[in-house]
């Protein structure tokens, strides 16, 4: 039997600053930012509500033409692996990192401050589907029943976003 693992991150957040985009010496697009995602419980002893940021540092290759979107504080979704690297800094010391890098990013929320619901519209930019293309419009799906055994008891003050 064939051992099998599995890379996969999804984040929905916001961004914590406007993206940077860099370029190699063979000229690819190299943008890079950071999302922040909170997460919200209850504290069991106290019941008061506690909340905490995680920021994640992101790469996406050749999204050059969706750089200037990613603005500090719109809301994205990014789907793509984690990936650690090291290098050697300016004294000479190996420093690890961890990043997420994209395959897809979803800009959320439409244009104008307006919902990501129907109608409301989102931006996409895929790897796969448009490597170097502008980011494509689409409309978000619409809302999930709330049916799901898996979030019964949740309601909208528990979604940290």
């Amino acid at each position: 039997m064939a051992s099998r693992s599995v890379n996969k991150v999804i984040l929905v957040g916001h961004l914590g600053r406007d993206a940077e985009t860099a370029y190699t010496a063979s000229q690819t697009a190299v943008t890079k930012f950071s999302v922040a995602t909170n997460r919200r419980w209850k504290d069991q002893q106290s019941g008061e509500w506690k909340e905490e940021t995680n920021w994640t540092n992101v790469v996406l290759w050749r999204g050059e033409n969706l750089a200037p979107y990613l603005t500090k504080g719109k809301q994205i979704y990014v789907e793509g692996r984690i990936q650690t690297r090291s290098y050697d800094d300016k004294d000479g010391k190996k420093v690890y990192t961890t990043e997420v890098v994209a395959d897809d990013v979803i800009l959320l929320g439409g244009r104008g401050g307006e919902g990501g619901g129907p109608g409301g519209g989102a931006d996409e930019y895929s790897q796969e589907a448009a490597p170097r293309s502008m980011p494509r419009a689409r409309q978000a799906p619409a809302a999930a029943p709330a049916a799901a055994p898996f979030n019964e008891g949740i309601g909208d003050d528990d979604v940290p976003f």
